[in-house]
């Protein structure tokens, strides 16, 4: 295939993955936070985006994020969280989860990018490096993660807050549990997000 042919054809599958990705299915409406699903292509797993409005200064969102270790305490299902290392604005997190059993406890590895934009909003993009550092003993390495996270100023003191993610937790996981994760985890995060902002 010519380099014109392939770059065609990169760019017009890049285009379709991403009209699929829009492809969002509200999933849950509750107390404030919508949390919507979509098929992935060649996966198993639905991504999941969990919208809400939170009424707090954004500076006050952003540092509940960047308190690694507290975070974990508002974060669905965070058994301990950490982090590894931090170079301008990108930060490496450790995080380690809590599962049923008998279902292996899942560990994964986050690289964070984030942006500020000239609207005052702040994005943390979500980038899985699962061999950043050896896999720990008793726990299973979540295998992919790619989501972000979007905070933007809205009026009367409010801030957007999205959180999407789709991940492959590596490993046998039974479907009920991926399926009941993917939306509990956004609005469960959220609301856990929510609470502390008031605190």
């Amino acid at each position: 295939m010519s380099l014109t042919r392939l770059l065609v054809a990169s760019t017009a599958l890049c285009i379709a993955s991403a009209a699929h990705a829009e492809e969002w299915t509200l999933a849950k409406d509750e107390e404030g936070i919508k949390v919507y699903l979509s098929e992935v292509a060649g996966s198993p797993y639905k991504a999941y985006r969990g919208v809400t409005l939170i009424k707090a200064d954004i500076s006050k969102l952003k540092g509940l994020q960047e308190d690694v270790k507290a975070s974990c305490a508002w974060i669905h299902e965070c058994r301990e969280q950490r982090l590894l290392k931090h170079e301008g604005d990108k930060s490496w997190t450790y995080t380690r989860f809590n599962t049923p059993w008998p279902v292996t406890p899942r560990d994964s590895i986050i690289e964070v990018t984030t942006e500020q934009g000239a609207d005052g909003s702040v994005t943390r993009k979500l980038h899985g490096v699962p061999d950043y550092k050896p896999e720990e003993k008793g726990y299973v390495r979540v295998a992919e993660v790619e989501g972000y996270w979007t905070m933007t100023p809205k009026p009367d003191g409010m801030v957007e807050v999205v959180y999407q993610a789709h991940s492959d937790p590596g490993g046998s996981v039974p479907s009920w549990l991926s399926n009941k994760f993917v939306v509990e985890a956004p609005f469960n995060t959220l609301k856990g997000m929510r609470e502390k902002a008031k605190q």
